[in-house]
């Protein structure tokens, strides 16, 4: 669902994450698998951030996203013209300060930590 070449909208794909990750959590949350699911999303926010540096594709479009992220002139300029790869780039400081979990539930990603907790037990 994440495949970094598949070309959705983030609107589209955090509907699709939506719709599955329920299931996931409806199952899951049967066994209180706490530290599986916060693993998930864990990975989940990475996988994300990664998809959306990938979408940046040109330096000038990174960089000026950077930009509107909040980073200074010379970070942003720095971190945009990185050489890293998309997963160690995801993974960096520079993108969990910027897309931050806040962002990413504003902007429509679903947060299965705390979905897990309003789930009732068996």
């Amino acid at each position: 669902m994440t495949k970094r070449n598949r070309g959705r909208s983030l609107d589209v794909l955090f509907g699709e994450i939506r719709l599955k990750m329920r299931g996931w959590l409806q199952y899951y949350g049967i066994g209180r698998m706490k530290s599986f699911i916060q693993r998930l999303d864990e990975w989940l926010r990475s996988r994300i951030r990664q998809y959306i540096w990938k979408s940046w594709k040109k330096i000038k479009t990174r960089f000026k996203k950077l930009r509107k992220l909040g980073m200074s002139e010379a970070q942003a300029f720095t971190c945009a013209n990185t050489r890293k790869g998309y997963w160690r780039t995801a993974h960096s400081k520079t993108l969990c300060y910027t897309l931050t979990n806040e962002k990413l539930e504003h902007l429509g990603l679903i947060n299965l930590s705390k979905r897990l907790q309003y789930i009732p037990s068996a």
